[in-house]
C-alpha cells in the first residue's frame, strides 16, 4: 500500500511538473517512515515487512544487472578498483579511530566502523559473532542508521552541482559512501539511471570486501573469542553473483534488447516496495535511544566516506 501510494504521489508530480520533484522510491521511503511514525505496525506484519526489505530489495538488485551496460560501468578501468579497496580499507581505520576516540568500547568501535565501511547491517551482522560482541553492541551499531541513511538520500544528490560531479561521478561517491544497499539505490538513482547502476555496481564491489574484513577479524580474535565463521552466502550474497552474472549476459549480447525496459521497470517497482519497506523498518525515534557518541562517531564516519570519496575520484581522475 505504501508503494502503491508511492507511485500514485509521483505519477501526480508528473502531471504537475513533467517529472517527479522526488521520485517514488524516495517517496516511498519518506511515506513509509511517517506511517512508522503515526502507527506502528503489529507484529503479524514484520515478516512481510522483512521480506520485502531483504529478499525482495535482493532480486530487485540481481534483476538490474540485465538493465546496465556493464563496460560502460568499468570505464574508470583499475581506478575505479582502487579508489573502492582504499575507501575501504581508509574508511574502517579511521573509523575505528573515530569511535575509540569518542570513547566506544571496542567492540561497538568496530561494529561501527565495518559497519560504515563495507555493507551496514549485513557486515555488522557478519562481524558481531566473528569478535564476540554482545545484542547492545549490535543494537547500538545499528540504531542511528536508518535516520542517517535518509539524511543521506535526501541529502547526497544536493552535493552534485557543487562539486561540478558528472553523473558517473556521483554514481561512483555514492557507491562509495553511502552507507547500506537500499540506501544507495535511494540516493542515487533519482539523480539518473547511470548514477544509480554506477553506485550500485560499486556499493556491490564494496560488499565483497566483507569477506577479506570478516577473515582479518577472524584470525585476529581468535584466541580471544572462538566463533564459527559466517556462511559463505553472507560473505558473498546470492544477489551480487546473479547482478554479475546477468550484467555478463547483457555484455555479450546473450540478453535480448527487448528484456531491457521491461527488467528495468520490473526492477523500479521492486526497489520501491523495498524502500517502503525499509520507510516501515526505520523509527526516529531510535535516535534517542542510540546515545550521542554513536550517533557523533557515526556521522563522522560518514562525512569521512564522503570527503576520501570526492578525493578519489578526482585524484583518479575518474570520470
Amino acid at each position: 500500500m505504501v508503494a502503491l501510494a508511492s507511485i500514485a504521489i509521483a505519477s501526480v508530480e508528473t502531471r504537475l511538473f513533467g517529472s517527479p520533484v522526488i521520485e517514488a522510491l524516495v517517496v516511498a521511503l519518506l511515506v513509509g517512515m511517517l506511517v512508522r511514525l503515526v502507527w506502528r505496525p503489529s507484529l503479524q506484519f514484520d515478516p512481510g515487512i522483512r521480506f520485502a526489505g531483504k529478499q525482495v530489495l535482493e532480486l530487485s538488485v540481481a534483476v538490474l544487472g540485465i538493465s546496465v551496460d556493464l563496460p560502460l560501468l568499468l570505464r574508470a578501468g583499475p581506478a575505479l578498483g582502487v579508489a573502492i579497496v582504499s575507501i575501504v580499507v581508509l574508511g574502517l581505520v579511521l573509523g575505528l579511530f573515530i569511535a575509540r576516540g569518542l570513547g566506544l568500547g571496542r567492540h561497538l568501535a568496530i561494529l561501527v566502523a565495518t559497519g560504515n565501511a563495507i555493507c551496514g547491517n549485513s557486515a555488522i551482522a557478519a562481524v558481531a559473532p566473528v569478535i564476540g560482541a554482545d545484542a547492545d553492541d549490535v543494537a547500538s551499531s545499528i540504531a542511528f542508521t536508518a535516520i542517517l541513511g535518509v539524511i543521506v538520500v535526501l541529502g547526497l544528490p544536493l552535493l552534485v552541482g557543487p562539486l561540478h560531479l558528472s553523473n558517473y561521478q556521483y554514481g561512483v561517491l555514492a557507491g562509495l559512501s553511502v552507507y547500506a544497499v537500499p540506501q544507495v539505490l535511494a540516493a542515487a538513482f533519482p539523480v539518473s539511471m547511470l548514477s544509480g547502476q554506477v553506485a550500485t555496481l560499486v556499493k556491490l564491489v564494496r560488499v565483497l570486501m566483507l569477506g577479506p574484513v570478516v577473515l582479518f577479524f577472524s584470525l585476529r580474535e581468535r584466541d580471544r573469542f572462538a566463533q564459527a565463521a559466517p556462511s559463505l552466502t553472507m560473505l558473498v550474497p546470492w544477489f551480487i553473483v546473479g547482478f554479475l552474472a546477468l550484467a555478463t549476459l547483457r555484455a555479450t549480447g546473450v540478453v535480448p534488447a527487448s528484456w531491457i525496459s521491461p527488467t528495468r521497470l520490473v526492477s523500479t517497482n521492486l526497489t520501491i516496495v523495498a524502500m517502503a519497506a525499509l520507510g516501515l523498518s526505520a523509527d526516529v525515534r531510535t535516535v534517542a535511544r542510540a546515545g550521542s557518541r554513536v550517533i557523533v562517531a557515526v556521522s563522522l564516519s560518514l562525512l569521512l566516506l564522503i570527503v576520501l570519496g570526492v578525493g578519489f575520484i578526482h585524484l583518479l581522475n575518474i570520470r
